[in-house]
């Protein structure tokens, strides 16, 4: 496996792939997790995350690891899985840190992965991958109740009360309304209300399936309801005032 230091990123911080689960040559099924151990030295506390890249593009469809700080010398668990079929000629080492924050490419590997889109069982995972998420889960498990015995702030309260509720909101009409519209609508009408509803189907069923599989794998889960819920209800909305428009346009047609 070949390692390519990025241009430009700084000294302080310094990151090696030292293992990959399964080797940099693979076929990977849908959803199945591409595991990297890596090295850092770094003077700041800077997240590390691994991803795909292609033909020196990022993978599209594709989950990657959260990231906890990392600060002093060490090791960090990155991964990444692909959601369709594709391939995966790069893995990069992305790092994030410093004053003012930045994110950058601190090291580039060449592999050979060809993602099947396909279901897969569980392959065997080595057992540092093993080792590396059972101390991940502590870590999560500790930040969590250091973050649950912080004093919040009034403001901080009110601005989660509100995304929250802002969250809840977009739920409740990016379902409930494509929702209404199968139950509403006939035709044609009933058929374009059912692509939004499939859609928030799959986005609320895979958030809970893969959370159900890796309590990090969906830890911006709010705004992915933010976003598809948003573009559900954008949708719900010009197909009703389409839907408007031609049974106003057949009813002057009509009296004409």
């Amino acid at each position: 496996m070949l390692v390519l230091l990025a241009p430009g990123a700084p000294a302080e911080t310094v990151v090696r792939a030292v293992a990959t689960d399964p080797g940099p040559e693979a076929t990977l099924g849908r959803d199945e997790s591409f595991y990297v151990r890596i090295e850092f030295t770094t003077d700041q506390p800077v997240s590390i995350w691994a991803r795909p890249y292609s033909q020196d593009k990022p993978v599209p469809r594709a989950k990657s690891n959260a990231s906890l700080p990392h600060s002093g010398t060490g090791h960090a668990l990155g991964w990444f899985s692909l959601d369709q079929a594709g391939a995966v000629d790069e893995l990069r080492i992305k790092v994030g840190g410093g004053k003012p924050y930045k994110e950058w490419d601190a090291a580039r590997y060449s592999v050979k992965l060809n993602g099947t889109g396909l279901p897969v069982a569980r392959r065997n995972r080595a057992a540092w991958v093993e080792e590396m998420l059972a101390e991940e889960r502590v870590r999560y498990q500790q930040d969590y109740e250091r973050r649950m015995n912080e004093p919040v702030s009034t403001g901080s309260m009110v601005f989660m009360s509100f995304f929250m509720l802002m969250v809840l909101g977009l739920l409740l009409v990016g379902a409930g309304a494509p929702l209404w519209g199968l139950w509403k609508w006939r035709g044609g009408w009933r058929i374009a209300a059912a692509i939004p509803a499939l859609v928030m189907a799959f986005v609320i069923l895979r958030i809970v399936v893969d959370t159900a599989r890796d309590p990090t794998s969906h830890n911006l889960w709010p705004f992915e309801i933010l976003m598809w819920g948003a573009a559900s209800a954008v949708a719900m909305g010009a197909l009703a005032l389409f839907k408007r428009l031609a049974r106003r346009g057949q009813t002057e047609a009509d009296t004409d």
